[in-house]
């Protein structure tokens, strides 16, 4: 997304950016998004973080962000450093430069918000160094990264929403996700390009297939909000998305057919790879069964035991 600058407006001083940002840490989670029936509309945020501090601020390349990332590649965009010069040029701020570690545990490209993730934290730490403007957070994170649902995820915690208006604002909400219900998330070693993951659903839908997913997404919400378990099973059922990218995604169809006494549901997280089980109670033998369909594909695959992260960490 491109910005247009502005004049300037306000020069933010080398020794008032250290005020505001020195040995500062930002920390946004990760999250998982349409949980099947709520495709485009949902996405809960679970606890595997994202961490950018802010190393250095000086004189010199005033309005540049540099970020070293640790143990991580980076593959694409630098997404802190776009959210944080996109509203620098909207708002007219020049500012001093920035030396950024990040590190990070979320993959990237594997369906579990990672651009969400680094969009909001570029625009958390913009939002500490630049006071005294009211900012829509959602709204911006939204236009610069594309995705409401990982975005208020990333944002608010527990289980969001993020609904674009036709006027183009955006509402969000979120409640909190039951602790009992955790993540067995399976990683395939796989790529799946959103554009392609987009490019194989249907233009339109049925009547009986958008009141198929209505029911469940509202049982979904019920589900949640009423600590129900039980009912996630049926409400994670899809017939929207997941169906037609099962071709795409490794293991896909063979995790949404698992049949287990503490297995609550499967849905693929995002675009994919990444697929995601809700399990209650003791995990293993999810963990197993992840492990034994990719084995028999020859995939290489990461599991991951993640729970919700619900509500904002107040180091952010």
């Amino acid at each position: 997304m491109t910005v247009a600058a502005r004049t300037t407006q306000r020069v933010i001083g080398t020794d008032e950016a250290k005020a505001a940002l020195a040995g500062r840490e930002f920390i946004v989670p990760a999250s998982i998004a349409n949980l099947g029936s709520g495709f485009d509309a949902l996405a809960v945020a679970v606890q595997l973080y994202l961490r950018v501090r802010v190393a250095r601020i000086g004189d010199g390349d005033r309005g540049t962000v540099r970020s070293r990332f640790g143990a991580v590649t980076l593959e694409g965009e630098d997404y802190v450093a776009r959210s944080i010069q996109s509203l620098a040029a909207r708002e007219g701020v020049d500012f001093p430069s920035l030396a950024l570690e990040i590190d990070s545990e979320i993959p990237m490209q594997a369906g579990l918000g990672s651009s969400a993730a680094a969009t909001v934290a570029g625009l958390r730490l913009y939002d500490a160094m630049v006071s005294g403007i009211t900012r829509d957070l959602i709204q911006d994170g939204t236009a610069f990264e594309g995705h409401p649902d990982n975005i208020a995820a990333a944002l608010l915690g527990g289980l969001a929403t993020g609904c674009v208006c036709d006027d183009g604002r955006v509402l969000a909400g979120s409640v909190p996700w039951p602790a009992r219900v955790r993540f067995v998330v399976a990683t395939p070693d796989a790529r799946v390009k959103t554009l392609d993951a987009r490019r194989v659903l249907p233009e339109t839908i049925s009547r009986e297939d958008a009141i198929f997913n209505l029911q469940r997404v509202a049982l979904l919400l019920q589900a949640v909000q009423f600590d129900r378990p039980e009912l996630l099973r049926e409400a994670l059922r899809d017939r929207w998305h997941q169906p037609y990218r099962t071709a795409l995604v490794p293991g896909l169809a063979e995790a949404l057919a698992l049949e287990h006494p503490n297995l609550a549901g499967v849905c693929l997280s995002g675009s994919g790879p990444t697929v995601a089980a809700l399990v209650t109670g003791d995990t293993t033998g999810i963990e197993q069964a992840l492990q034994a369909i990719y084995a028999r594909l020859t995939v290489p695959c990461q599991i991951r035991v993640l729970s919700a992260h619900n509500g904002v960490r107040d180091d952010l």
